[in-house]
């Protein structure tokens, strides 16, 4: 008996020690992404126009013939999490096994030129200026300070970081993020028109270069489309008769419309400063009657429906918009409260994409 509990306490042991090790090295499956993404080994299998051994894949990328052994390894790990996809031939003139690699779904997503590319969000979420202030963490816990993760290893907010060089890399790298996301968003646009239809006028709020807005704009021609964001952000942005881009600050007011878009924009902000947008929205759409609504894309978690990835990607992001800007993902009686303090009567959450929702807000 005292053996048998030997064993199954030797069993626990050996698969928490698996857990465990599986979590202290999840980052190399991050990197082993990004390396990937800069290599541009995604681009290069489409490029060639099917699959591509090892050999034909090192020439295609300008390796040094030293580094083949290290890119197969990196192939290795890459298919083993899923982003290519290995098969072995005979080849029929040698007599000998050939092994190719060729591109999967969630590498697809990694080609450059196509309107799915998220490349850039990885390259973004990824980049060494959040990476780097996890190491303050202990400090950051363990100070009387209401600040952001970022802000406490930096000493400046993230949105400081990336407005101080409105040039910078860092900006235009955040900026092409958030607009490759919106076009993974077009593909459920379809499904959402009936959040559009009716709509004269409506305000994209922190809309940055206006990626998603044009979107809304090309599904819809006639409702006349605005992107609200901070005054350098949009300086030198032209559209057209249904599509302009105006500057300002959203926490003192927010251009008239039937309808106010919040993309992305409350996970941003604890609930003070949310709250705060959304009044203001409520009275950027005042005098609207049955028109007026503030349509809302973000997260909703949902721990008891979610399935386990979804529900750990979910989680993973309320951590980071905690640590790199003091915001937050909210479950849904977070989002009732602050949609009823805000002043609104009434909300309505339709799951899309997998994993982000459209909160439709009523006055």
């Amino acid at each position: 008996m005292d053996s048998s509990s030997n064993g199954s306490e030797e069993s626990q042991l050996y698969h928490a020690q698996i857990h465990l090790y599986k979590h202290i090295y999840s980052f190399i499956n991050s990197m082993a992404l990004k390396s990937a993404v800069e290599l541009g080994i995604a681009d290069a299998i489409h490029n060639h126009g099917k699959p591509m051994t090892l050999t034909e894949l090192a020439s295609s990328l300008k390796l040094h013939p030293s580094k083949v052994s290290v890119l197969y390894r990196l192939l290795r790990l890459l298919t083993h999490n899923g982003f290519f996809a290995k098969t072995t031939l005979m080849n029929g003139k040698e007599g000998e096994e050939e092994t190719t690699y060729s591109l999967t779904p969630p590498s697809m997503l990694l080609i450059s030129g196509k309107s799915t590319c998220l490349s850039p969000f990885v390259s973004g979420v990824l980049h060494p200026c959040r990476l780097n202030v996890w190491h303050s963490s202990k400090k950051w816990l363990t100070e009387d300070k209401e600040l952001s993760l970022f802000e406490s290893a930096r000493g400046e907010t993230f949105w400081d970081y990336l407005n101080k060089d409105t040039e910078s890399d860092e900006l235009s790298m955040f900026q092409e993020a958030m607009a490759a996301d919106s076009q993974i968003f077009n593909l459920a646009l379809k499904e959402c028109n009936h959040v559009f239809e009716g709509l004269e006028s409506i305000v994209d709020v922190g809309g940055g270069r206006g990626g998603f807005t044009k979107l809304i704009h090309e599904a819809f021609p006639d409702l006349k489309c605005t992107v609200f964001d901070q005054p350098q952000v949009v300086a030198n942005l032209s559209g057209d008769e249904n599509l302009k881009f105006v500057g300002g600050d959203m926490f003192e007011s927010i251009p008239s419309a039937d309808a106010v878009l919040l993309k992305w924009i409350l996970h941003d902000w604890n609930d003070e400063l949310s709250l705060k947008i959304l009044e203001n929205c409520k009275k950027a759409i005042s005098g609207k009657g049955k028109k007026g609504k503030v349509i809302i894309i973000d997260i909703s978690i949902d721990e008891t429906s979610d399935n386990h990835e979804t529900n750990e990607l979910k989680l993973d992001f309320d951590f980071m918009m905690m640590t790199l800007l003091n915001g937050k993902e909210r479950e849904k009686k977070e989002w009732e409260k602050l949609i009823l303090d805000a002043g609104f009567s009434s909300y309505k959450i339709t799951p899309i994409c997998g994993f982000k929702s459209i909160i439709e807000v009523y006055p």
